[in-house]
């Protein structure tokens, strides 16, 4: 079963129907939306990428209070409502989204990849993981790369 976690973020009204979003237990995660709607959606999302961020950096993740402190400074008709996520949901999609980077190989070894329509990304990728004696999940399942 995945592990969930709840944090209560705290949805204030910033006029036309938008809403700002600050999530009291965590200092500095924050986000927006053009509606209620698109501001649950961002909030949920912007909390994923802070505790992965947390996470990576070593910091310790608080653990969610059940009635956090609003800021009295908060502009009233606010909401409190709890947004969820799956670190390693998130955990595994930033991993292993893909990533540009360049590399220089001499132009006539680029022309012959193209003749032979090699894919230099999957054969980077596939000589980086031989070299260093990994085998993906994902490979052993499905047998290729």
């Amino acid at each position: 079963m995945l592990r969930q976690i709840t944090y209560q973020g705290v949805f204030e009204p910033a006029g036309n129907g938008a809403f700002s979003v600050y999530f009291p237990d965590l200092p500095g995660c924050t986000s927006y939306g053009d509606t209620l709607s698109e501001a649950q959606k961002n909030a949920q999302d912007t909390l994923g990428l802070h505790l992965y961020g947390m996470e990576q950096d070593g910091d310790p993740v608080p653990a969610p209070s059940a009635a956090p402190e609003v800021d009295p400074e908060t502009t009233a008709g606010y909401l409190v409502c709890p947004v969820t996520v799956f670190p390693s949901l998130v955990r595994d999609e930033l991993d292993n989204r893909r990533v540009k980077t360049n590399v220089t190989i001499p132009a006539w070894v680029r022309e012959l990849a193209q003749e032979l329509g090699l894919n230099c990304s999957k054969l980077l990728e596939e000589a980086i993981l031989d070299t260093a004696g990994v085998r993906p999940a994902s490979q052993s399942a499905r047998g290729d790369l």
